[in-house]
């Protein structure tokens, strides 16, 4: 399966730059151009997929980074208020609202991805159905 799959992906690739799928010449069955816009389609969803994937990575990262500088922002703060240090700990008291709002932009950022990647897994199986029909003529 996996070699039949790389044939239609090396033809498709070699004839993605030849064909227009909007005026498909009358001498190429509707069936072979169907089957051509699935498979771009195919290798399309899976480049989404993996850039998802690594937007996912990234915003994982950001988000314990910043859970990091926020832990150290607060225990700055309870050493500033121990020591007395008012004006320290005023800075430290902005420093955790910045840090604050980068967390909940961060996790707003990985829950967007998260969706991304979900949509695109949906579009890729429905690619392949496509496919499958478009093969099979069903």
């Amino acid at each position: 399966m996996k070699s039949l799959f790389q044939a239609v992906l090396v033809a498709a690739t070699l004839a993605a730059p030849a064909i227009a799928l909007a005026d498909a010449p009358a001498a190429t069955p509707p069936d072979k151009v169907d089957i051509l816009k699935d498979v771009r389609d195919i290798l399309h969803d899976r480049k989404d997929i993996h850039q998802d994937k690594k937007d996912i990575a990234k915003d994982r990262h950001d988000v314990v980074s910043d859970r990091k500088d926020l832990a150290k922002d607060r225990q700055a703060l309870k050493q500033d208020i121990k020591d007395g240090d008012k004006s320290a700990a005023k800075a430290e008291l902005k420093d955790i609202v910045a840090d604050r709002k980068d967390l909940a932009k961060d996790r707003k950022d990985l829950r967007d991805d998260a969706r991304d990647l979900r949509q695109d897994r949906r579009d890729l199986r429905e690619d392949r159905r496509d496919l499958r029909q478009d093969r099979h003529g069903k």
